[in-house]
C-alpha cells in the first residue's frame, strides 16, 4: 500500500469528474465549509461511482470539522449517531452525510470502544485526513475529491484500483473483518454492485470468517439484505453469497434446502425471481420485501412443509406450521418486520388454490387482497415447472374477463362432457385442498329450538 503521508495526486484534467455531475446541494457543503476556514472533501462511494462512470445516489463530505462545527456553519444541520458521530445537512428530500476525519488509534478519551473479538462499538475518535484514509474500509472507497482545486487525493492506492475494476481492503482482511464483520457483506455487494472482483487477498479469509456475521444486530442484517437484493443487482449478490461461503450465514434454511435438492430446480427458481426482480428495478417498476423474501425462504419453506408431510401432518395444519417456522428461524438472523413477513406466507399459501376450479373459490381467490402477488409467484414457479401452465393459463384468463371467463369454462367443460366445477367437498376437506390457513371452525348458526307445550319429557313435563 502506498504511503498515506504522501498522497497522489489527480489533476481535474486527469480525471472524468465533473462539477455538473455533483448534487448542487453537495456543492453548497463543500462550499460552505470552505468558506468558513474548513477543509471539506467529497468522500467514499460518490467518488468512487464518479470515476467507475455511474451516477451516485448519494453524496458524502468528510471535514476536518467537528459535528459541533459543522452545526454552526449550516442551521439547516442536524447531529445523530452514537457509534458513528456524524453531521446530516437537510435540504429539502436531500441529506448530504458530513463526517469528521477519523483517527485509527485510540486517544484516550473513550473514543473508540471495541468487544474482546475486536467487533467495534464506537469510533469517534477525530483525526487527519490521512488518518481518515487509512480507516476506511475498501481503497476504492477511500479517495477525496478537492472543491479548492478540483483533484482527487488518492492515499492508499485507490485510484489505481477503481481503474483495474478491483475491490480491495485497506489495511490486514482478517482485522477488519473482525471489527465490522458487515464488511464481507459488503464486499460482496460492491462486487455486484459495480462489477468489480474481489482482490484475492481480501477474499480469501471471508468463508472460514464468515459465522463471524451472526454475531450482527439482526436489523441491521435486514437493512444489508435490501442492500444486497433491492437495488437492482440481486441476481449477482446471490451468486457471490455463494461464492464466498456467505448465504448459509445469511439464510441458513434455504442454503441447506438448495444442498440437497438433487433437481437443482429451486435454485432455479431463485435465481429466476432474483432476476426478475432486477429486471423490475431496472424498469422503475415497485419491488417488495415481502415478494423477495417469498423467494429467497421458498426453498426452506417447501424442504419444512415436505418434511411435516412425511410425518402424516395435515396438509392444511402442514402449511401454516412450515411458513410459521421457517419465517420464525429466519427472523433469529435476519429481523424480518411483520408487514413483510405475513404477506409472504399469504403469498405461499395461496399457491395450493391455484389447482381449483370449484367456481366459488375462484371468485374468493380472485378476490384476496394477495392475489396479484400470489399470481406473480405462480407465474415464477411455472417457469420452472412447466405443469404448471394449464393452472397460469386458467388464472391468467380468469383475471383478464373476469367472471365470463369462468362461466366459459363451465360451459366448456359440460360441452365436454365433464362436471365443470368438482361437488362441493365437506368442509375439512375443501379447506384441505384449498391451503387454506387453519384457524377456529365457523359455527353453524342455528334457530332456537321450540318449546314443547307439554308431554312425556318435554322441558315443561312435570
Amino acid at each position: 500500500m502506498p504511503d498515506p503521508a504522501v498522497p497522489l495526486v489527480i489533476p481535474r484534467e486527469a480525471h472524468p469528474i465533473s462539477r455538473r455531475n455533483i448534487s448542487p446541494a453537495a456543492l453548497k457543503v463543500l462550499y460552505g465549509l470552505r468558506d468558513a476556514g474548513y477543509q471539506s472533501f467529497l468522500v467514499g462511494g460518490a467518488v468512487r461511482d464518479l470515476l467507475a462512470g455511474r451516477q451516485p445516489k448519494d453524496f458524502d463530505v468528510a471535514t476536518n470539522a467537528t459535528p459541533e462545527q459543522v452545526r454552526e456553519v449550516f442551521r439547516n444541520c442536524r447531529l445523530i449517531g452514537r457509534r458513528f458521530r456524524l453531521a446530516h445537512v437537510v435540504f429539502g428530500r436531500e441529506i448530504i452525510e458530513v463526517a469528521t476525519f477519523r483517527a485509527n488509534d485510540d486517544d484516550g478519551s473513550g473514543g473508540r470502544a471495541a468487544e474482546d473479538d475486536g467487533r467495534l462499538l464506537r469510533d469517534n475518535v477525530y483525526g487527519t485526513i490521512e488518518e481518515d484514509a487509512v480507516r476506511r474500509d475498501f481503497t476504492a472507497n477511500a479517495l477525496y475529491y478537492a472543491i479548492e482545486d478540483f483533484s482527487v487525493r488518492d492515499y492508499v492506492g485507490g485510484f489505481e484500483d477503481v481503474m483495474a475494476r478491483r475491490l480491495r481492503l485497506i489495511g490486514n482482511p482478517e482485522t477488519r473483518y473482525r471489527e465490522d464483520p458487515v464488511r464481507m457483506l459488503r464486499a460482496v455487494r460492491l462486487a455486484a454492485k459495480l462489477g468489480f472482483s474481489i482482490d484475492p487477498g481480501s477474499s480469501a479469509p471471508i468463508p472460514a470468517m464468515a459465522p463471524l456475521i451472526a454475531g450482527a444486530a439482526p436489523a441491521r442484517l435486514f437493512d444489508e439484505s435490501l442492500k444486497l437484493f433491492l437495488a437492482g443487482h440481486a441476481e449477482a449478490s446471490f451468486l457471490g453469497l455463494e461464492a464466498h461461503a456467505l448465504l448459509p450465514v445469511l439464510l441458513p434454511e434455504t442454503a441447506e434446502a438448495l444442498r440437497t435438492n438433487r433437481s437443482g430446480s429451486l435454485r432455479t427458481m431463485v435465481l429466476e425471481g432474483l432476476r426478475n426482480t432486477d429486471q423490475r428495478i431496472a424498469e422503475d417498476r415497485p419491488v417488495t420485501p415481502a415478494f423477495l423474501y417469498a423467494v429467497l425462504l421458498w426453498p426452506a419453506y417447501c424442504r419444512e412443509l415436505a418434511r411435516l408431510q412425511a410425518q402424516g401432518l395435515d396438509p392444511v395444519a402442514a402449511q401454516q406450521r412450515a411458513a410459521d417456522r421457517v419465517t420464525l428461524h429466519q427472523a433469529q438472523r435476519i429481523a424480518l418486520p411483520r408487514r413483510f413477513s405475513l404477506p409472504m406466507q399469504e403469498i405461499w399459501m395461496l399457491q395450493p388454490r391455484f389447482s381449483l376450479r370449484q367456481k366459488k373459490r375462484v371468485f374468493r381467490t380472485l378476490a384476496h387482497p394477495r392475489f396479484r402477488a400470489a399470481f406473480d409467484f405462480l407465474e415464477l414457479r411455472a417457469r420452472v415447472a412447466p405443469e404448471l401452465g394449464a393452472d397460469l393459463q386458467f388464472w391468467r384468463e380468469a383475471q383478464l374477463q373476469g367472471p365470463a371467463a369462468v362461466t366459459a369454462g363451465a360451459v366448456h367443460a359440460e360441452a365436454a362432457g365433464g362436471a365443470a366445477w368438482p361437488e362441493p367437498a365437506p368442509p375439512d376437506v375443501e379447506a384441505t385442498e384449498a391451503g387454506e390457513e387453519t384457524g377456529p371452525a365457523r359455527r353453524r348458526r342455528r334457530r332456537p329450538r321450540r318449546r314443547r307445550s307439554g308431554g312425556a319429557g318435554g322441558d315443561d313435563a312435570s
